[in-house]
């Protein structure tokens, strides 16, 4: 949907993405530009030759619906054009875009791909690299003991493997 943040705030804003992200982001672009802004514009059309307009609940809809759609291209364009792309690289060090593997001190094990806030997905196991466990990661090699500063105090875990 919509962001509610302001243009002003939004224009200050740089955007982490994975290559997968952008691609996401890119695809949906595409989608809204060559598929639903058509389909929106002949929608409108349709509308129109039904007659009186003031009392066109179909033309009142299509409008509304080509007002979000144009809002999110706009969006879309804007995170593309100033987004980077973050690739993890090497396998030696977490970074944005590594998939990690954190034991923690009860011996439970969590897999978790570092991502950019935007793609944050915890039920994709998707944390951003501004989460507690993202940030403390970070930079860090596998076998290494890391302490992670949370809200609820802090704990450690164990970088197990770097994918």
């Amino acid at each position: 949907m919509i962001s509610k943040e302001s243009d002003d705030e939004m224009k200050e804003q740089e955007f982490i993405l994975t290559p997968e992200g952008y691609l996401e982001l890119e695809t949906e672009l595409n989608e809204l530009k060559t598929v639903v802004r058509p389909r929106i514009i002949k929608d409108l059309k349709d509308a129109r030759a039904q007659g009186d307009l003031s009392e066109n609940a179909d033309y009142d809809s299509a409008r509304d619906e080509q007002a979000q759609v144009e809002a999110r291209i706009k969006e879309l364009e804007y995170k593309l054009e100033h987004s980077t792309i973050a690739d993890a690289g090497s396998k030696d060090i977490a970074a944005i875009g590594s998939t990690v593997v954190i034991v923690y001190d009860d011996g439970e094990e969590d897999e978790y791909k570092i991502v950019g806030s935007m793609e944050a997905d915890p039920f994709e196991n998707k944390i951003s690299n501004e989460s507690p466990i993202g940030q403390a990661v970070i930079g860090h090699k596998k076998g290494e003991t890391i302490e992670v500063s949370s809200p609820n105090g802090s704990y450690s875990v164990t970088l197990k493997d770097i994918k």
